[in-house]
């Protein structure tokens, strides 16, 4: 009898035993557990990839496609400004502006209406790698075409179907087209329609904010007589809204008005060329370095503006000979005469240039 109970206590022993040492390694396998899942955290925390903002005004690998665009009061309202990277105004003859807008890859169904090539616009078109795209051209446009070997798209020796003309507006002043029409006839042409190449402006992804520069609510440039261009900024919404000849600029479609994050104004000569013709065409002094501004959220600074070449990039720089880094958004640059009476204002401190 007192074995049996002996063997009775040994069993008991033993289980006592086994059940503390499953308790045991239970526990020791949910604490290694917890130290791994606390350890991956903090290893994924530590080599997770820190996403980089990305430029979205200009980027992937379409080519961009520069079109003259018509800035007659007859022409407006336009299409398509509001989607363009960029936007040229210069002078041509009689004193109104003639507008070059840059597009990448977006998808417009109609722009215009467009106009003919003046040959100062191809420069800018060469500088951004872009198809040109023009619906007639001047006599010197038409030589520095065959001259530059330029990627060109021209209304007048199309086939009828890249451009067409729309009754809401008498010709010329009514001839439009569509990306998709563009890039067809590109292809057609066998164009070359990716481009790797960098963009004119150096864009930031951060808020560019001009800190020390003058503060800029209205800008006024007269690039003539004829045409005045106005800038007011809209502080809701960090872009300036353009104006001509005391109208406001609208979309052709959408009634939007036209507004820019950023403006740049070239300051260079225009001149009256002698030809055959006599038309009053202009030429563009714009070959070195010249005074300007740039103007984004609100703020102005002085820059230089230096082109090397004709097919050379524009740098944009500072006073300090850094080139500028400008805001992720549009872009309106104004190229006007040495001599023209600027106005940047900005409230109580208003300042005529």
């Amino acid at each position: 009898m007192k074995q049996k109970k002996v063997k009775i206590l040994i069993i008991l022993l033993i289980i006592l035993i086994i059940a503390a040492g499953a308790i045991l390694a239970y526990k020791i396998q949910k604490d290694k557990q917890n130290i791994e899942t606390i350890v991956e955290e903090q290893e994924s925390e530590i080599v997770a990839p820190i996403e980089e903002k990305q430029i979205q005004i200009f980027n992937g690998n379409d080519r961009p496609i520069a079109v003259m665009i018509d800035n007659h009061k007859d022409a407006w309202p336009q299409a398509g400004l509001n989607k363009a990277y960029m936007v040229y105004e210069i002078i041509v003859e009689g004193g109104e502006t003639r507008l070059m807008a840059l597009f990448k890859g977006v998808d417009l169904e109609k722009i215009g209406p467009v106009r003919s090539a003046r040959h100062y616009f191809i420069d800018y078109a060469m500088e951004n790698d872009a198809i040109y795209v023009h619906f007639g051209e001047s006599p010197q446009a038409q030589s520095d075409i065959k001259r530059y070997s330029i990627n060109d798209i021209d209304g007048i020796a199309e086939d009828g179907t890249t451009f067409w003309r729309v009754k809401d507006k008498a010709a010329p002043h009514n001839a439009v087209t569509s990306t998709q029409k563009l890039l067809q006839s590109a292809k057609n042409k066998k164009y070359l329609t990716t481009s790797r190449q960098e963009s004119v402006l150096k864009y930031e992804t951060e808020e560019v904010n001009l800190e020390n520069g003058q503060i800029a609510k209205s800008i006024t440039i007269p690039h003539s007589q004829l045409q005045t261009v106005k800038y007011e900024y809209d502080e809701e919404n960090k872009v300036y809204k353009r104006y001509a000849r005391n109208k406001e600029q609208l979309d052709w479609d959408s009634k939007e008005i036209v507004t820019t994050k950023n403006i740049i104004i070239t300051l260079c000569d225009n001149y009256t060329l002698q030809d055959v013709e006599n038309k009053g065409r202009q030429g563009l002094k714009n070959i070195g370095t010249f005074d300007g501004y740039y103007i984004t959220n609100g703020r102005a600074i002085k820059i230089k503006c230096i082109k090397q070449a004709r097919e050379q990039k524009t740098i944009y720089q500072d006073l300090e000979g850094n080139e500028i880094k400008v805001n992720d958004g549009n872009t309106f640059v104004n190229i006007c005469p040495i001599n023209a009476k600027l106005q940047i204002e900005g409230g109580e401190e208003n300042d005529s240039v």
